[in-house]
């Protein structure tokens, strides 16, 4: 499936013609997801700045890019089951379930520097807004820098609700 997005990402910055449209356009910015980095690539491409529209990016990508700070003693990871009150051991646990994460990253994202010759992490730093699809009902409160804009509730669709009858007292 990587070797597909980068394939397509290549043959993209390879047309011509496209790009040649697009540079003629003159388009503002480049609103894309970062989990694949084509779209922050473009954006290089292009001179644009670039706007991100993310619930997340795997290995922590999103907070070493925004500079946010994730200590695993206070931000619980993914599928951890941990909350915000962990024991030391729970913190442990915390922090070693990111190690694998970072190898994996680098065996996934590494094929785009040839695209550019820049790593993700420095296409996603170059990100101006990004736009987090958070919500913290749902996820735990985090540090947020002034670039990020949290719109939880975003993909949730919007329904009429129906007025309760009037019931009359007896």
């Amino acid at each position: 499936m990587s070797d597909l997005e980068f394939s397509s990402c290549e043959q993209l910055l390879q047309n011509k013609e496209l790009i040649g449209y697009l540079e003629k356009s003159k388009f503002d910015a480049v609103f894309t997801d970062p989990f694949l980095p084509c779209g922050a690539i473009l954006a290089e491409h292009l001179s644009l700045p670039s706007v991100f529209l993310l619930r997340g990016i795997p290995c922590g990508l999103d907070f070493e890019a925004t500079q946010c700070p994730k200590p695993p003693s206070y931000v619980p990871r993914i599928n951890t089951e941990n909350t915000d009150h962990m024991t030391f051991l729970q913190r442990v646990k915390n922090l070693l379930y990111d190690i694998p994460s970072l190898f994996l990253c680098d065996f996934a994202f590494k094929p785009y520097s040839k695209l550019r010759e820049v790593t993700v992490l420095d296409l996603l730093r170059k990100g101006s807004l990004w736009l987090f699809r958070l919500d913290f009902v749902l996820d735990y409160p985090r540090p947020l820098m002034p670039n990020i804009i949290p719109i939880g509730g975003l993909n949730c669709a919007q329904k009429k609700h129906k007025e309760l009858p009037q019931v009359g007292l007896v």
